[in-house]
């Protein structure tokens, strides 16, 4: 898969209060890059936690579920658009299916 944008999860660690989410979200994007998710069902393969939501979305649990990574998926383009990275509480303040903070 490709990632838009590496540079917004490391934005998002960089952040001194966040900093405890660069290695889990290091290794969500090597894994991610590695994938070829081309339905729902190939990311729950390799993410059986993951919510499939409508708008190709999909939330990961990043760091044992203290952060949401939301993701618009683009299956046939192998494409993985980040759409939002925050930890729970801000997650729950959002709408997934149309989130674009980044």
């Amino acid at each position: 898969m490709r990632i838009i944008a590496k540079s917004t999860l490391k934005k998002f660690w960089e952040q001194p209060q966040y900093s405890d989410s660069q290695a889990p979200l290091e290794s969500w994007h090597e894994e991610a890059l590695k994938a070829i998710w081309t339905s729902p069902q190939a990311v729950k393969v390799n993410y059986g936690n993951a919510s499939i939501c409508a708008n190709n979305r999909v939330v990961f649990n990043i760091g044992g579920n203290k952060y949401r990574l939301v993701v618009e998926m683009q299956y046939r383009a192998c494409i993985a658009w980040v759409k939002f990275i925050g930890t729970h509480e801000q997650y729950n303040k959002i709408d997934v299916e149309n989130v674009s903070e980044y």
